[in-house]
């Protein structure tokens, strides 16, 4: 069987260290949309411009992503990659993200839940500054489709169900056509997201903007709208990929003010099909 969960669950991978600078959190901002309809408003150019930079949270996934290259190489795992979909990412920020750091970081498998026809993996990274204080902890699960039925724990319900009244706020958020071109400069060069026959080989009509691309979007979209920009008000953020966006789509994220935390929802405006759900900001 491809997944071991008694090798797997708990296994440590290997520590790494890594880096950021203000040019690589611009570069993600431009890439989730900052700065496109208004370049040189004062609160875009908190995100484009290192004289005013401030770091949004959902940057922490882009310092980490790496680690995902890594899990064939962990015991009792292995897996067809391109039968592999992200399907959760979940955030805790310890402290707001500096503008450059030195980091370290270490990882383990932490859950294997059997979903029938698919194995969801949850790899959690823990994150510090070289020789100081934790910055944040990222968990991503994987959803690897072909590869349930194996009699394990189904894994954890729904814990950010949306309310029955309406939002508080909805913002439309348009994607460029190139969107996911500009974004996987960021780090996540998976062809799914630029290569038609790749896509079309993992069940897609044509390339679909990174998940985790519709994460920062929509993160954006609520610090912007329910937060006025204080980034250091989010504690932490998670969210389920619901569904695929094509670039030049326009997002449509809904928010409610529930006590301690923001939940969300996001569907795409031109196919009315949900994009992110299970999703919420808590606050400090």
């Amino acid at each position: 069987m491809p997944i071991d969960v008694q090798k797997a669950l708990g296994a440590q991978l290997p520590a790494t260290t890594g880096s950021w600078n203000a040019d690589q959190v611009i570069l993600y901002h431009l890439g989730i949309g900052a700065g496109m309809n208004k370049p040189t408003d004062p609160k875009e150019l908190e995100y484009t411009y290192e004289r005013y930079l401030k770091v949004l949270p959902s940057f922490a996934v882009i310092p980490v992503f790496g680690a995902l290259g890594g899990m064939n190489n962990i015991p009792g795992i292995n897996i067809n990659l391109a039968m592999v979909l992200h399907g959760e990412q979940e955030i805790v920020l310890h402290r707001s993200l500096p503008v450059s750091a030195q980091i370290e970081n270490t990882a383990r498998v932490a859950g294997i839940y059997d979903k029938g026809k698919a194995a969801l993996i949850v790899l959690e990274v823990h994150t510090k500054e070289q020789g100081g204080a934790p910055l944040f902890t990222n968990r991503f699960t994987i959803f690897a489709r072909g590869e349930g039925g194996f009699g394990g724990d189904p894994g954890p319900k729904a814990q950010h169900e949306t309310p029955s009244r309406n939002p508080d706020a909805v913002v439309e958020s348009p994607t460029m056509p190139h969107q996911a071109l500009l974004y996987r400069l960021s780090g996540d060069k998976n062809p799914l997201h630029c290569d038609p026959e790749f896509a079309k080989l993992a069940g897609f009509e044509k390339p679909i903007l990174h998940g985790l691309c519709s994460f920062g979007i929509v993160c954006k979209a609520v610090v912007d709208t329910l937060l006025d920009g204080a980034v250091d008000k989010v504690a932490a953020y998670a969210a389920r990929f619901s569904g695929v966006v094509y670039p030049g789509e326009t997002i449509v994220t809904s928010m409610w003010k529930e006590d301690g935390k923001i939940v969300i929802a996001a569907k795409t405006k031109e196919r009315d099909t949900p994009v992110i759900s299970n999703s919420a900001i808590t606050l400090r």
